[in-house]
Order: C-alpha cells, then structure tokens, then sequence
C-alpha cells in the first residue's frame, strides 16, 4: 500500500479542514437557509431577542453582584432600554415627519437640480437602444394584465398587527434570556450535551457574551459621539432639522460601511436640495465624509481594537444575504454573527483556519496597539 500523503495533507494546517466540507454538509446549509427564509417570521424576533440579550446581560449581572435579584434587574435594564429608544423615537419624529410632510416639494426640487444630468443620461441611453435595435424585428407589445390589488386597509393592518406581536415576542424573550442568565444556559447546554462538553459550550456563550457585550456598549458611546458631532457640524452648515441628521449618523454607523455610505448619501442629497450653490453642498458633504473617516480609521480601532475585525468582503456580503433573507433585521444582525463565529473560532481548539477565514486581510497594525496601551496607561 502506498504511504503517499494525499493532497489534502500536503496543505497547509489552517486549509486541511477544507477537506472536511462535503455535500451533504453543503444541503444541509441550504435547507437550514430556506427555513431561515420561509420562517422569517418566527425567527427575526428570537434572533433579535438574543442579540439585545447579549448586549444587555452584562449590566443585569453586575446588579445580581451587588445583590440585586436578576429577575428583577432584568426587568430594569429592559424598561430603561426600551424607554431610551422611545426617547429617540421621540426626538427624530418631530424633523422626520416635516421630511415626510415635504416630500413632494423636495422630489421636485430633487428633479429640477438633476434635470440635465438625467438628460444626458436619457440619451445616451435611448442612442444605445436605437443601436440595439438596428436590423432586430420589432417585437408585439404584450397585452397589458391588470394584477389585482389588496386594499391599502387591509395591509396597514396586517402590517401593524405582526408588527405588534413581533414587538412582544421579542420583548418576552429577552426578558426571559436576561431573567435567567448564566444558569438558565447551564442548565440548557446539561441537556444536549455532555458535562464537558456542555461546560465548553457555556464558556464559548460566556465569551460571546462578554465581547459582544463590550463591544456594542463601547461602538454606542463612540456612535453617540459622532452624533453628537454630526449635529453640531450641519448646525455649522445651517443644514435643516440638525438633530434628525445626528441621529441617523449615530443609528446608520452600527452598520459598518454601509450605513456611513447611506448617511454620506441622505445628508449630500439634502444639502443639494436645501441650498442653492453647490460648494455648499460639498462643504456639508466633505465635513460629514471627514467625521465618518475620524470614527472608522482612528477612534473605532483605538477604544474597540481590530482583535474583532472582520474580513469586510464577509461584511458586505453578510448585509447582502442578511437584507435578502430578513431585511433590515438581518442587516442588524449579520455584523453580531460574524463578530460572535470569529470569537468562538478565536477560543476553539481547531478555530486556526476560521480565524484565518474570518479575518481581515491587514492584521492589526502595531501603531494602534502602542496608542491604545499609551492611553489605557493613562
């Protein structure tokens, strides 16, 4: 018998649990997709409650520490998150519905600035088309079918009613997935599991919780941060409703890239529309454009660290397929997935090729980790 090692162990180490994914492994993660799909329903709630059960663990348990009931003290933290996103909703609905009131007047201002751009654009698409056409046979017009239409009360209502009980399932998961904490997910990793493999299962969630933990409550002061300076510099630029635009900034940048590239978008969109000379406008642009870059590329790296990077092809196309299968929710939640399967891969045993996948492809510089040890020192 021949002793020749394959061609799969004359891989590198990290690359040889390529080997290890099969079809069968391949359907099984179509199957799970499609009923991540088809029950979107049911799912995005639960998913939703587990990421704000993540992220709001930490402080019920430093209130069980000093003797306070978790039952209790997950009551609390709820109520006082939940009452500080009704503040926001407070704050941005009076501005969003003078937008919303405005829209017509503000397409139309929209049009009359980008009218000759979309003529330009217009004909050279209708000479592209003529070209197309040279010496092809003119097709029949299909005949028009008129589709039939749901009645716009019959969707509001729908729409308010899973809203309503999508609202109150995520709320009584996360009540219970606070209440119960670490023992709740003891008792529950006992039941599938094995005693060591069930005490390794409650370390890898106990590690996920701590640095998702501290990683969303660091990534909100810093957003907070940039709200608060996005509203001051399109106070500078006398931009209309400062407070809405500071807001959005501060929600849009939970979403790395894109939402900064929305938010980059809205407020050079609103400024062409509210002023009339165009250096305005880039002014307001450029000032937004040099905030975003200052809280991507300096203080991001330096309070959070580049330990929990990802890879941002994996990013990007984490919110593609997270839009696609549960829209907005899934673009909420496909930054936390990644962030969590890099941090299981980091403390598993055999994680060395997920690391690797995982990844951004420039580790993390030196410069950073002798800023952030300067600053931690003082």
């Amino acid at each position: 018998m021949s002793t020749e090692p394959s061609k799969f162990d004359r891989l590198p180490k990290p690359l040889k649990g390529v080997r290890e994914f099969n079809i069968g492994k391949g359907i099984l993660l179509l199957l799970i997709g499609g009923l991540l799909y088809i029950g979107h329903t049911a799912f995005i709630p639960v998913a939703l409650a587990g990421l704000a059960g993540l992220i709001l663990s930490s402080p019920v348990e430093a209130l069980n520490r000093i003797g306070l009931p978790r039952g209790l003290g997950a009551v609390l933290i709820l109520v006082m998150a939940l009452a500080a996103v009704a503040g926001l909703v407070a704050l941005v609905w009076t501005p969003s519905q003078q937008w919303y009131a405005s829209a017509p007047h503000t397409l139309n201002v929209i049009q009359r600035k980008f009218t000759p751009v979309a003529r330009l654009m217009s004909h050279i698409e209708e000479l592209t088309d003529r070209a197309g056409k040279v010496g092809a046979p003119t097709p029949a017009e299909p005949t028009a079918v008129a589709a039939p239409q749901e009645s716009a009360a019959r969707v509001l209502l729908s729409t308010v009613r899973d809203a309503a009980i999508g609202l109150a399932t995520f709320v009584i998961i996360t009540l219970f997935l606070l209440a119960g904490g670490p023992p709740m997910v003891a008792r529950m990793s006992a039941a599938f599991f094995d005693h060591l493999k069930a005490h390794h299962v409650q370390g890898y969630i106990e590690k996920v919780r701590a640095e998702i933990g501290h990683f969303y409550v660091t990534t909100a002061f810093i957003n907070l941060g940039l709200g608060i300076a996005t509203t001051l510099v399109m106070m500078a630029w006398k931009m209309p409703t400062p407070y809405l635009w500071g807001a959005m900034a501060a929600l849009l940048s939970f979403i790395p890239y894109a939402g900064a590239t929305v938010m980059l978008i809205v407020v050079t969109l609103v400024a062409v529309v509210s002023f009339d000379g165009l250096g305005h406008a880039l002014g307001v642009a450029l000032s937004y454009l040099g905030l975003a870059v200052i809280e991507g590329q300096i203080v991001q790296p330096l309070l959070v660290g580049r330990r929990l990077d990802v890879n941002p092809l994996l990013i990007f196309l984490g919110l593609w397929f997270g839009g696609f299968f549960w829209g907005i929710a899934g673009v909420i939640l496909a930054t936390p997935i990644l962030v969590a399967l890099k941090v299981i891969a980091e403390n598993a045993l055999d994680g060395e090729s997920m690391m690797q996948f995982l990844g951004p492809n420039d580790p993390a510089p030196a410069r950073f980790d002798k800023l952030r040890k300067t600053v931690k020192s003082s």
